[in-house]
């Protein structure tokens, strides 16, 4: 399949409804919000949302605003992510982070505004279900303990713990798996229960999003030891500046490399008994970690 063609398809569908939930406004928070949901990013999360109902011959709009709900959690996270008292950056996508365009009191309400909009979006969504709201209220709660203090919020407060502390091997596999992993694993979860997914599925599918979550954050930190900020988008080299736990850090490069590759190859034997409709999602598993990790 043409990945990029597929990609950009989802995109445009994705941006539409994102249109539609946060329209433009003369208002400076809705100016800021709008700012950094719109900034140019590749939408991995709902797109897997949409890849994963295709699996399952679901129908893509009853997981569409669910979806769009998790990017909205996502940009949240990412404005939080490069404050001052986080990680204080610069850059993000190519241009200066909210804080820097808006100041950092209006990037922490643009942060707070998109993680409320992100549950109205989708407890809406449930809503129109009717008495079939079942799966929207299951994937909400969900998307809830993914995004809080059992899931990304979790990571993100371990991440910043395990600075300076010399961390090993398994603390920083739970930092990964909670900061970015939980949220990947609830956008694909969503799409498999919204598209109907039996129990079979839903739990293979389920393996596939173990895997590529952790692989994606495997892969930002060797992007972040040895790619340009052309390729990332961000300022690279901040993982070691900070001291922060990494698997670099921790294995080495070549050894990080392996273990992104075999993630991969566990992503890909989870979906062996899909069929075709799953080849998004296989060529999405690819380019996670083969951005990082050329073949």
């Amino acid at each position: 399949m043409n990945l990029d063609s597929y990609l950009a398809r989802r995109q445009q569908q994705i941006d539409r409804y994102l249109e539609r939930c946060l329209p433009a406004a003369a208002e400076r928070l809705i100016e800021a919000m709008r700012y950094s949901l719109f900034s140019g990013g590749k939408r991995v999360r709902p797109i897997l949302a949409l890849a994963a109902c295709d699996a399952v011959a679901g129908e893509a709009a009853d997981v569409l605003p669910f979806a769009c709900g998790i990017e909205l959690i996502h940009t949240y996270s990412l404005i939080h992510d490069d404050l001052p008292a986080m990680d204080d950056d610069a850059l993000r996508r190519g241009k200066p982070t909210n804080h820097v365009v808006y100041g950092e009191a209006m990037a922490i309400l643009a942060g707070d505004a998109l993680l409320t909009e992100a549950f109205r979006v989708m407890a809406d969504a449930a809503l129109k279900a009717g008495d079939d709201c079942r799966r929207g209220l299951q994937v909400l709660g969900e998307v809830a303990k993914a995004a809080g203090a059992y899931g990304m919020v979790a990571g993100q407060a371990m991440d910043m713990d395990a600075e300076d502390t010399g961390a090993n091997l398994p603390t920083v596999e739970l930092i990964h798996i909670r900061k970015t992993g939980a949220l990947i694993r609830a956008a694909v979860r969503a799409g498999a229960l919204l598209g109907g997914a039996r129990a079979d599925q839903l739990r293979r599918l389920t393996r596939y999003a173990d895997c590529v979550g952790l692989a994606f954050q495997v892969a930002d930190d060797i992007l972040d030891a040895e790619g340009t900020t052309t390729l990332t988008g961000k300022t690279t080299g901040r993982d070691l500046e900070r001291h922060k736990a990494t698997f670099p850090a921790l294995l080495g490069l070549s050894a990080t490399k392996e273990r992104a590759r075999d993630l991969l190859a566990n992503a890909l034997r989870a979906l062996r008994t899909f069929d075709e409709r799953a080849e998004p999602l296989r060529a999405i598993a690819r380019f996670v970690v083969e951005r990082a990790c050329p073949p």
